[in-house]
Order: C-alpha cells, then sequence, then structure tokens
C-alpha cells in the first residue's frame, strides 16, 4: 500500500486498492526491472495464486506483451455476478465436511440452533463465555458465530494433504482431524461442546492459547482490506442453501450497499469486475482472444467453484485435482507431498516450458526480419 499504516484512514487513500492499480504496478515493475537488469527480451510468466491467481490471469489478458503467461492457481474469476451459483461457495465447504464425516456435517449444521437457543436462556452468553473459553464476557452470538464459521471456512480452504501453517498452524488434511474430534465425543455430548472443540483445532493447533479473543479481535488475516475492495469492485454474491451445513441465508444487495456506506463511506460496483476483465460466456471469449494461461484449481478449496474448471483451448488449461484445497500447488515441496500433487506441480513446469521454447524461436525469427 502507497501510504503504509495510514492506508486504511479514509477512502481517499483506500481508493488505490484496487485491481486495476495492482495490474499497473506490476507492469511498470516488470518493465522496470527488464530495463535495468539488461534483459528487455526476457520472457516473464506471472504466477498468482487466490486474489492473486485472479490478478496473474488478468494481468496475462490485458499486458500480453509484458507477460508470455500465467499460472493462476485458485483464481474465483467466475464468481461474480451469476455466472456461478450464489450458494455453490458455502455448498462446497459444507461437501468438504460431509464427506470427512456425515456424522461431523450434521453436528454442525445442528449446532447453529443450539448455539441460538443457548444464547436466549437467562445467563445463556455467560455460559458461552465458559464453553467457549473467551477471554472476555461476550455481549453477543454473533461473535461465536463468526468465530465458528471462520474457522470451518479457513480449514475447508486449507485441507492441504501435509501439515502446513498458511492460515494457522494445522495438521494434515485437517477437514478429517476436525471430524475426528467431533466423532470422538460420547453421544450424549452437546453439539456446541462438539464445534468447539473442532474449532479449536482450527485457533489452537499448538495448543498456546489459554483463551480466545472471539470478539475484538485482531485481523489475523489482513482481510480489512479485502472486506474494502469487496465493497468498491470484489462483489461475490453468496448465499447459504438448504444442503449447507450453514444457516440458510439469501444476499440482498440493498443490505450490503447500506453496510459498506457504513463501513467505508462507498457504494459497491456489482458489475465492475465482469465489465472491466469480463467472465461471462468466458469459453467463448477466451478461445478467440487469450492464450498461455494455466488454471489450477483444487476440489477441496470452495474457491474452485469459481474457477475456470475446463480446457477453454490447446492453450488456456485446466488443471483440476479432486484432494487439492487452496493453491495447494504454490506450498513448499516436502518429503509427504502424495503423488498427484508431485504430478500437478510437473505439469505446470512442463507447459511453461512448452511456453518459453516456444517464445525464444518467436523472437529470433521476429529479429530477422
Amino acid at each position: 500500500m502507497p501510504f503504509g499504516n495510514k492506508s486504511y484512514k479514509s477512502a481517499e487513500t483506500l481508493g488505490y486498492l484496487n485491481s486495476q492499480q495492482a495490474l499497473a504496478d506490476f507492469a511498470l515493475l516488470i518493465r522496470s526491472l527488464k530495463h535495468n537488469l539488461s534483459s528487455e527480451a526476457s520472457p516473464v510468466v506471472v504466477f498468482g495464486g487466490s486474489y492473486g491467481g485472479m490478478l496473474a490471469a488478468w494481468f496475462r489478458l490485458k499486458y500480453p506483451h509484458i507477460a508470455i503467461g500465467a499460472l493462476a492457481s485458485s483464481a474465483p474469476i467466475l464468481q461474480f455476478d451469476d455466472i456461478t451459483p450464489w450458494s455453490s461457495f458455502y455448498d462446497a465447504v459444507s461437501q468438504d465436511f460431509k464427506e470427512a464425516s456425515l456424522n461431523c456435517y450434521e453436528v454442525i449444521k445442528g449446532s447453529w440452533a443450539e448455539l441460538e437457543a443457548l444464547s436466549a436462556q437467562n445467563e445463556g452468553l455467560a455460559e458461552l463465555s465458559r464453553t467457549f473459553r473467551a477471554c472476555q464476557d461476550l455481549h453477543s452470538l454473533d461473535s461465536v458465530w463468526e468465530w465458528l464459521w471462520s474457522a470451518f471456512v479457513y480449514t475447508a480452504m486449507v485441507n492441504y494433504p501435509t501439515e502446513a501453517n498458511f492460515m494457522m498452524p494445522l495438521p494434515a488434511y485437517p477437514v478429517q482431524a476436525m471430524c475426528k474430534i467431533i466423532d470422538g465425543f460420547p453421544s450424549g455430548a452437546s453439539k456446541i461442546t462438539r464445534v468447539f472443540a473442532a474449532a479449536s483445532l482450527y485457533y489452537n493447533y499448538s495448543r498456546a492459547e489459554k483463551c480466545f479473543k472471539l470478539e475484538h479481535g485482531p485481523d489475523a488475516h489482513g482481510l480489512h482490506g479485502w472486506n474494502w475492495q469487496a465493497c468498491t469492485e470484489m462483489v461475490m454474491p453468496m448465499t447459504c442453501s438448504e444442503e449447507s451445513m450453514f444457516p440458510t441465508s439469501s444476499f440482498s444487495y440493498k443490505e450490503f450497499a447500506e453496510d459498506c456506506m457504513k463501513t467505508f463511506g462507498v457504494k459497491p460496483r456489482p458489475h465492475w469486475i465482469t465489465t472491466e476483465f469480463g467472465g461471462k460466456r468466458i469459453d467463448l471469449v477466451l478461445k478467440r482472444s487469450g492464450g498461455n494461461i494455466i488454471f489450477s484449481n483444487g476440489m477441496q478449496d470452495p474457491w474452485s467453484r469459481g474457477g475456470v474448471l475446463k480446457n477453454i483451448s490447446s492453450s488456456i488449461i485446466a488443471l483440476v485435482t479432486e484432494k487439492g484445497a487452496h493453491h495447494v500447488d504454490f506450498r513448499s515441496a516436502t518429503k509427504d507431498d502424495p503423488e498427484w500433487l508431485k504430478e500437478l506441480r510437473r505439469q505446470e513446469v512442463e507447459i511453461i516450458q512448452g511456453w518459453i521454447d516456444q517464445y525464444y524461436p518467436d523472437l529470433k525469427r521476429t529479429n530477422k526480419e
């Protein structure tokens, strides 16, 4: 951010936090580096995961004269407007837990009503404060819901096949580990006790936390900046269906816009991303106007539902892994990596090498003309 810690003070400084500015900054940086390193003719391939994956794909489309290709991992470029069903994200989270254990899925699904019933009782919030080992007494059920909700969503995203610490320190296949905790309780245990124990795996795998800051906790994942972008350009409508393990919900643009105005003093632009970068009928559009892009997605990752999951052309390739999670291919290689992950990376390297191998003969022919 150009204004450092002051960037979040007002919409005037936050205004620079947008996708177009990020792409332009990268374009200038790459051109400057190539000039300063006397590498004007060197090919450039851009890489990105998640939002960075979206930027990588869009960079290749917007600046094809600067980058010869892009690897966009876990890039939900189709999560806008009505291109992807609005319930797909939370349906995918729920599917991860259901596949791990049907009982686990049902316990989580039933826990929200149990939480609501307890919070409505006299001293209900006090009991929840004790159960959830809150560092301070709770004043609202909302903080408990958000704490649990975040744990389950982020764990599904990072359901990696090896131990990792991307969002939080977690064991291999943490969704399965959470469900093992839930399923390990005796039949008489409350759903609330079970979901708290499962979520504690996310927040306290290291067992170092004595209590949890459920209210007014730190922005551990730097989401304040993303919330700004969601309120300006990254408008991704999401709902929870009957199939979800979360309470059913709808999306109201009016309520969303009011919340953005209250928080940041801005109105969302719900169709800006598809206007600027496209997305609808993407197979027809990119088949005619794009090339040299790898879209990598793991189906354990709920963001995969908004990604490109099928090949668009011979040079716009979709690599899909059933057991992959959020940009798992960008995780550091370990001795415990499964064969499917090694094969995924091998395919990516082979395709990118092909782009480079094609680039130099083309450059040589151009210089002769």
